[in-house]
C-alpha cells in the first residue's frame, strides 16, 4: 500500500493540469505545512523565525515546467530578488533552485545565461547557491553545468542522489572541483535500469558516498531524517577526526522539527530546506509521497477545515 502510495503522488507530481490549478488556488489542502509562503517576504519571515532558534536555512524558490524564455527569465529574477532579500536582512540562509526552472528544457545556453545573472549577485552579496539535482534524464546536464559554472564562481554545490547506480562515480568524479555536495537519497520515480529499486540497497550506497566525499576532504551536507544515516555519519566523522565545519545536517522544513533542534542542541550545525512560492505543487507531491505520515497529517487537516 505504501508504494502505490509513493507511486500514486509521484504520478501526480508530474501533472501539469494540476500544477496550473494550484498555482491558481494558492496553498491549500496542508501543504503550507511544508512551503513557507508565496512570496520572499513569507520566505524571510520564516527564516527570521528559524535563524532565531540557530538554525541555518536553503530557501528554494520553487519553480517547475518552465516552456518560454520568459518564464526562465522571470524565475531567475525572483532568486536574485531572493539573494539580496537575504544579504539585506542579514539571515543565515542559502538559495537552492533547479536548473529546470532556469530553462533546461528549453536551451542550455539560456540556464548559464540565467545561472550567471544569480550567481554574479550571489558573490557580490556572500550567498551561496545550491542546483538541486533532478531527475534522471537531466543528472548529467545538471553535472555538467554545474562544472563549467564552478569552473568561474566559488558561491555553488549541487547535489547527488544515493539511488542511482552513476553516484559513487560522479562523487569521484567531481571530487577535482572541491565541490560542496549536498547528498540525500533521491525523491524521483526511476526505473531499475538507472536505480537502486530495494531501500537497502540505497541505504547502502548512501553510507559509501557519505563517507567517500568526507575523506575526500570536501563539505558534505547529509539532507536526511533517517536517524541511522545520522547515527552513521556521527560515527564516521568521529572515527575519522573529521572537523564539524567540514559537513552538517539538512532536512526539510516542516518535518521532524524536535530532531532538527536535537542536532543543533548537539553542536551540530543543522540547516532547513525551505521552500517557498507559487508553483509548490510538484514539491508538495514528493513530499506525501515520501512519507504515509504526511499523507495522514493532511487527510486529517482537510477533514478539520
Amino acid at each position: 500500500m505504501e508504494q502505490l502510495l509513493r507511486n500514486f503522488f509521484l504520478f501526480l507530481s508530474k501533472n501539469r493540469f494540476f500544477t496550473k490549478l494550484a498555482k491558481r488556488y494558492g496553498l491549500r489542502f496542508g501543504a503550507g505545512r511544508f512551503v513557507a509562503g508565496e512570496t520572499i517576504p513569507n520566505a524571510v519571515t520564516t527564516i527570521q523565525q528559524l535563524n532565531g532558534k540557530s538554525l541555518s536555512v536553503t530557501i528554494d524558490h520553487l519553480g517547475e515546467f518552465i516552456d518560454t524564455e520568459k518564464e526562465a527569465k522571470e524565475a531567475a529574477d525572483g532568486c536574485i530578488a531572493a539573494v539580496k532579500a537575504i544579504a539585506d536582512n542579514g539571515l543565515d540562509s542559502q538559495l537552492s533552485l533547479k536548473l529546470t526552472s532556469m530553462g533546461l528544457d528549453i536551451s542550455e545556453d539560456i540556464v548559464i545565461e540565467n545561472m550567471r545573472r544569480i550567481l554574479k549577485v550571489a558573490e557580490e552579496k556572500d550567498v551561496f547557491i545550491t542546483i538541486d539535482m533532478e531527475d534522471h534524464e537531466r543528472c548529467q546536464r545538471t553535472l555538467d553545468i554545474f562544472k563549467q559554472l564552478r569552473s568561474e564562481f566559488e558561491h555553488i554545490g549541487t547535489v547527488l542522489q544515493a539511488y542511482l547506480y552513476r553516484t559513487a562515480e560522479d562523487v569521484e568524479d567531481l571530487n577535482q572541483y572541491n565541490p560542496n555536495l549536498r547528498l540525500v537519497k533521491g525523491a524521483y520515480k526511476e526505473s531499475p535500469k538507472v536505480a537502486f529499486p530495494d531501500k537497502k540497497d540505497v541505504d547502502e550506497n548512501y553510507k559509501k558516498i557519505i563517507k567517500m566525499h568526507l575523506l575526500n576532504g570536501n563539505y558534505t551536507a547529509i539532507a536526511t531524517h533517517d536517524d541511522a544515516m545520522i547515527e552513521y555519519t556521527k560515527q564516521i566523522v568521529e572515527e575519522s577526526n573529521i572537523p564539524k565545519d567540514q559537513f552538517e545536517f539538512q532536512m526539510l522544513y516542516g518535518i521532524r522539527v524536535e530532531r532538527q533542534q536535537e542536532l543543533q542542541q548537539e553542536g551540530y550545525k543543522m540547516r532547513v530546506y525551505v521552500p517557498f512560492g507559487n508553483d509548490w505543487y510538484g514539491y508538495f507531491m514528493r513530499r506525501l509521497a515520501e512519507r504515509p505520515a504526511n499523507v495522514a497529517f493532511v487527510l486529517k487537516g482537510v477533514i478539520g477545515k
